[in-house]
């Protein structure tokens, strides 16, 4: 069983497990689902104060603190007991266009030229990790969710502002990868 689980699941796996998460959810009368909505249940519950947006009853959220602890345990228990020690296979083109940027260390589930302490103080560190994640959670706050809230469950309910997010994560997603990320890799 352990051996099973340390090798990579068909696609068709994790789509069906994730569309799942849908009919359980409205079965079970939660309408939202997402990673970015723990953290304003996480701002209402420590945080009590005067401001609107905070004034909810969160406890009725309860479930998704249960969510982003299983999230929290499943990347501890995948990264200790199911993780493969062999470098992380790439494609031999891709291979060979990170070269042109300075990625070679394939050693971890990330690249190291990127991804570490001594590289996080450079110019490129800065903007990937610290810039991209301010984007990352400033344009979930302006969309009203995440990807998952509304790739997964906001289209599976078929709310309009929903679509409109997809497609501009779609479109963002496009442009950075083939337009902005080359550009900030040759810093």
């Amino acid at each position: 069983m352990l051996e099973m689980l340390k090798q990579p699941w068909p696609w068709y796996v994790a789509g069906a497990g994730i569309g799942l998460i849908v009919p359980a959810l409205l079965l079970l009368g939660n309408k939202h689902f997402g990673l970015s909505a723990n953290f304003r249940h996480v701002c209402a519950s420590c945080f009590p104060s005067n401001v609107k947006f905070f004034k909810y009853e969160w406890k009725k959220e309860i479930w998704n603190f249960v969510f982003v602890i299983g999230i929290i345990g499943g990347a501890f228990i995948a990264y200790h007991f199911l993780a493969d020690p062999n470098p992380v296979v790439v494609h031999p083109n891709l291979e060979e266009s990170l070269k042109g940027y300075g990625i070679t260390d394939y050693s971890s589930m990330v690249p190291r030229d990127i991804f570490s302490w001594e590289h996080l103080f450079t110019l490129r560190g800065l903007i990937m990790l610290v810039g991209g994640g301010f984007l990352v959670g400033f344009g979930s706050r302006y969309a009203g969710g995440c990807t998952s809230g509304h790739s997964i469950m906001g289209l599976s309910n078929l709310q309009w502002p929903s679509l409109v997010a997809t497609m501009a994560f779609m479109i963002g997603g496009i442009l950075m990868a083939n337009f902005i990320l080359p550009y900030i890799l040759n810093l």
